[in-house]
């Protein structure tokens, strides 16, 4: 397959090419040169970009993904680090399902007012200690 260019990464991975420049600036990606004033990538960089949008939507930063390849381009993913994701994704699941079961709880309750609902004022002052979250029913 040839070289594609800037406009045709961008239309298959879905980004915009402000996005692929600015991975190429933070080392992320690297064109294999130009032609005319367009930039050109070997079409691996889809690939490349597929594992990006991954590692961004488990919640890693640039930096964090940027270390996930070797010098050479080629995945190089720190297991250790991917099982500390799951369990942040895990203990975010477990908080956004009690925040969603309050929500519930909040939406259906038969008090008159929230406030003289005891569960809700407990949701309250859990929202409002140092430090603490909201933790279900």
């Amino acid at each position: 397959m040839t070289e594609l260019d800037i406009a045709e990464v961008a239309q298959r991975a879905g980004l915009p090419a402000s996005t692929l420049r600015f991975y190429e600036e933070k080392g992320l990606i690297a064109s294999t040169g130009r032609r005319g004033l367009r930039r050109q990538y070997d079409p691996g960089v889809l690939e490349r970009l597929a594992l990006i949008a991954l590692g961004r939507t488990a919640g890693f930063s640039l930096d964090e993904i940027a270390r996930m390849f070797a010098p050479d381009g080629r995945p190089r993913i720190d297991r250790r680090m991917l099982t500390d994701k799951a369990d942040e994704l895990d203990r975010r699941i477990r908080e956004l399902g009690a925040l969603r079961d309050s929500l519930r709880h909040a939406a259906a309750c038969p008090a008159p007012s929230h406030l003289e609902c005891p569960t809700f004022r407990r949701l309250l002052a859990e929202a409002t200690a140092p430090g603490r979250r909201v933790s279900g029913r």
